[in-house]
């Protein structure tokens, strides 16, 4: 990346101002513990305000609360991805989520709403009620969700201008704008920064310094794993390495993630001219562990890799390689050869400004337990093996 192209990806009129990027961050956290967040949205020009308590940890206590700020003559909605909401007897439609409205709040509680937003459990039928599309300010609750690591999946009511800023001010609820939930990833990730390095040397790697990196608001970090000296003048020989906790740390079988990743260190070691491995924190695709253990429940039950992470109402691959350029460009590497099969990596360093010289193959012998999910990889996203 130029420095020209740097200074432009740091003054991005896309990203979200700093004090946002905590907001957001904040009420990921909130999300998690079960707390209502409000959020503001627009539809076709109009103000469209929700407060949104998330499905996954739902309580009656939280639940309650909601329905308190609804009235007595208003049910949430259950917001659902699209996949769900057919399961539970939904006709087809093209929306990726959708809501469900029983028609009273006495039909529904807390544990019921959390099993209607549960895809690993079968039900008889829902209350009585209706489906109805859902707002823009719905969908970055959604969103929310997700950059939470929960199912995706929200209770939600209406609120009216005046009640947003009352509920802000008496009980101390977050107010987001849709657009600060949306542009969070991109936002959080030029605000990466170099917080701490080390020598660690590896097994196959004695000359290694790992040096972290750290957004703004405090989230998650980043690592870059350099090996020996890499040069800066010419391609520098990476791999980019999503975490997985089970094939990294604990040995599963069910992926290659565990060879990929001690593979990259070796084969950049052995070349004699160094490289970096970005070891990124987007778990199962970016769904985050729990997730993950969710899609291979599915995918006992039959579903490949791909489906499973969608039967849960993820995209197929929620990743974003914004992280992975921002580390390289405070590095001051401009190109890269790449140790991968996978040539959503290739399109997704090239769109961040990220010059991709080459594509190295990375690939090892299957072991019986992942052959399916290698040939899925295959068949189904592409991946070149």
């Amino acid at each position: 990346m130029t420095q020209s192209s740097a200074v432009t990806a740091q003054n991005d009129s896309n990203l979200i101002p700093a004090t946002d990027l905590v907001t957001v961050s904040r009420a990921v956290a909130d999300l998690r513990r079960g707390e209502i967040v409000l959020v503001q949205g627009h539809d076709n020009g109009e103000a469209h305000n929700v407060a949104v308590i998330a499905a996954e940890p739902l309580s009656q206590h939280g639940l309650q609360r909601l329905c308190d700020i609804a009235g007595s003559d208003t049910a949430p909605a259950i917001v659902l991805p699209r996949v769900r909401a057919k399961s539970l007897g939904q006709t087809a439609k093209d929306d990726p989520f959708v809501a469900f409205v029983s028609d009273g709040q006495s039909d529904v509680d807390a544990n019921r709403l959390g099993e209607i937003a549960n895809p690993l459990l079968d039900l008889d039928a829902l209350p009585a009620g209706e489906w109805r599309p859902i707002s823009m300010a719905e969908n970055a609750a959604i969103r929310l969700a997700k950059l939470a690591r929960l199912l995706p999946a929200v209770v939600t009511v209406p609120v009216s201008a005046d009640q947003l800023e009352t509920l802000a001010r008496a009980q101390n609820l977050l107010v987001l704008q849709s657009e600060s939930i949306n542009g969070y990833e991109n936002a959080s990730a030029a605000s990466l920064r170099q917080v701490s390095e080390a020598r660690v040397p590896l097994e196959d790697a004695e000359n290694v310094t790992v040096i972290a990196f750290r957004p703004e608001d405090g989230g998650q970090e980043h690592l870059a794993i350099v090996i020996d000296e890499p040069a800066k003048d010419k391609p520098v020989l990476i791999r980019l390495h999503s975490e997985c906790f089970t094939g990294d740390l604990i040995g599963s079988l069910r992926c290659d993630c565990g060879p990929q990743l001690r593979g990259a260190i070796s084969e950049i070691a052995k070349s004699g001219q160094g490289g970096i491995v970005l070891y990124l924190r987007q778990e199962g695709r970016g769904i985050g562990l729990v997730n993950k253990l969710r899609a291979y429940a599915l995918q006992d039950r039959g579903f490949d890799t791909l489906d499973a992470n969608e039967e849960l109402g993820f995209d197929a691959d929620e990743r974003v390689y914004r992280p992975a350029a921002e580390m390289l460009r405070q590095m001051g590497f401009e190109s890269v050869r790449l140790l991968t099969n996978n040539p959503e990596k290739l399109t997704g360093l090239e769109s961040w400004g990220v010059t991709v010289s080459e594509r190295v193959p990375h690939k090892f012998p299957s072991n019986g337990h992942n052959e399916f999910y290698l040939q899925t990889k295959k068949d189904r996203a592409g991946h070149l093996f």
